[in-house]
């Protein structure tokens, strides 16, 4: 099935989404409460340290999640033969006073210059029967030798509050592997053909040049209104280059946070930051061999574009947090729908970012400029629209088209895409697309211009005026219903058989 210009724009705004829930559980309060959790626990028992450990769902794996020694470093304990693994295979809490001949812990000590004494630990039971998701160890007891039966019971309290916190960070982990699937399913979606109907001249002129420039190796901006179809002529670009089997990644510039905007490119270390509990590439890292789409590039915080502008510049950066150069090999297409040229003379714009993010420019022109596309786009998406809501119908009548053309089209093929969908969805099977059904938008702007036109029309009489104010009455009221004689006459405030007496005089036609 071909994918419409609608489809993509919203699997894009999806593809934006997820990008904004991978950023939003980066850092996260349920992350701060369990930090919160190994700072005060080993004041209230009176011990060194405490380490929160969690289970892999589906798996018997055990990993540190937190803990007050291992902030730079994630402990796997084996889920045999070490405490935390008895802890929670039993689902019981259980003291050990004597780790001197513990050989897992003495191993710990060597990679952790920690030395264990002594510790207890206690299960963490799901709360919405998940069986145990982790366990809570607190160790080296301070003013006494021994941890007492007593505090075991206080720390299993302990544990079961964390069970919910625990729960959550578990789901949000689920919803990255979801989110990151998704995409991956999305990138799969994006490979299907590229199509774009082009029957004017300038826009066959467009993809001339998409084709001349997508064999040369030089970053690309394409500029229009919103709805033009930006992203696509990206996507034209980029499969028509030597790097067409490498990722496309399109990222929108005005949906990135600022203070997330380096870290979503550059990519972060663990540790980097308050929430940063795991390593993750940036998009030049996503990009690399492939192209990167920088929509909305005006967006671009003034502050990032120097940074930008080294990785254009030198093909390399850093993540956050860390001081090892990655190279970077990839192209660049950006898209705006402003006129850069005035944002730089504003300062708005960096000059010296404006001369490198391209070396070939091009315009697409708004819908209105290039009404020879409108009927071919509107047959090819009637086509694909009516395939994928499994609808025939008969087409569009004369009038809706000769409408569609002389619209303006603010939202640009996007919003003709829209209307279109709207029309096959409410038009009965079998029959043809008529006024009927188009969107209040398109019916005050029709009614108006008819108004308009009759006004200015000074070289009619009283009585031509008021011939064609009844005739464009009654093709309305006819379109209304369609094509319903006994209910346009009881819109129009007559009989029946005055209605016929009026269509018979005017000559009025009614589309079956």
């Amino acid at each position: 099935m071909p994918i419409t210009d609608e489809i993509r724009n919203r699997l894009n705004h999806l593809k934006m989404r997820l990008d904004q829930v991978n950023n939003a559980w980066t850092v996260n309060e349920h992350e701060s409460l369990l930090k919160m959790f190994v700072d005060v626990v080993p004041k209230i028992m009176d011990a060194e340290a405490c380490s929160i450990f969690v289970v892999e769902p589906g798996t018997d794996r055990i990993w540190s999640k937190c803990g007050t020694l291992i902030e730079e470093k994630e402990l796997i304990p084996p889920k045999e033969g070490t405490i935390v693994g008895n802890a929670i295979s039993s689902g019981k809490w259980i003291i050990a006073n004597d780790l001197k001949e513990s050989t897992y812990h003495k191993e710990l000590a060597l990679e952790t210059r920690f030395v264990t004494r002594n510790l207890i630990c206690a299960p963490i039971k799901s709360l919405t029967e998940q069986g145990i998701t982790g366990a809570v160890e607190v160790l080296n007891k301070k003013s006494a030798n021994l941890f007492s039966s007593e505090e075991g019971e206080l720390l299993q309290e302990i544990a079961n509050c964390l069970s919910m916190t625990i729960e959550n960070i578990m789901l949000n982990r689920e919803i990255l592997q979801i989110s990151n699937q998704l995409n991956r399913e999305i990138d799969q979606i994006w490979e299907e053909d590229i199509k774009i109907v082009a029957k004017s001249r300038v826009m066959q002129d467009i993809l001339k040049t998409v084709r001349t420039v997508s064999t040369s190796p030089v970053n690309v901006l394409i500029h229009g209104e919103s709805g033009t179809g930006k992203e696509l002529i990206a996507r034209m670009i980029h499969k028509g280059s030597d790097r067409r089997d490498r990722p496309f990644v399109s990222v929108n510039c005005a949906a990135i946070p600022e203070n997330l905007m380096e870290s979503e490119f550059f990519g972060f270390e663990k540790g980097a930051f308050t929430g940063a509990v795991s390593s993750r590439g940036g998009r030049f890292e996503e990009a690399d061999g492939g192209t990167l789409f920088m929509d909305e590039i005006r967006e671009m915080p003034l502050v990032m574009q120097p940074k930008f502008l080294r990785v254009i510049q030198e093909g390399e950066g850093h993540r956050l947090g860390s001081n090892k150069t990655i190279k970077y090999d990839l192209r660049i297409i950006s898209a705006t729908n402003k006129d850069l040229r005035t944002e730089v003379e504003n300062g708005l714009f960096r000059e010296d970012l404006f001369y490198r993010i391209f070396a070939v420019d091009i315009f697409i022109p708004p819908l209105r400029e290039r009404r020879e596309d409108i009927v071919p786009l509107t047959t090819f998406f009637i086509n694909n629209v009516s395939k994928r809501f499994k609808k025939k119908i008969a087409g569009f009548s004369d009038e809706v088209l000769n409408i569609f053309e002389e619209y303006p089209w603010p939202g640009n093929v996007r919003q003709l895409l829209h209307e279109v969908e709207r029309l096959v969805a409410l038009t009965p099977v079998g029959e043809q697309v008529s006024m009927m059904h188009c969107s209040q938008e398109l019916k005050n702007w029709n009614e108006a211009l008819f108004l308009t036109e009759l006004n200015n029309n000074h070289a009619l009489s009283l009585s031509e005026k008021i011939k064609e104010l009844e005739i464009g009455c009654i093709r309305h009221a006819l379109d209304e219903t369609n094509g319903n004689k006994r209910q346009a006459s009881k819109l129009l405030g007559i009989t029946r058989q005055g209605l016929d007496k009026k269509i018979k005089r005017y000559g009025i036609t009614i589309s079956s």
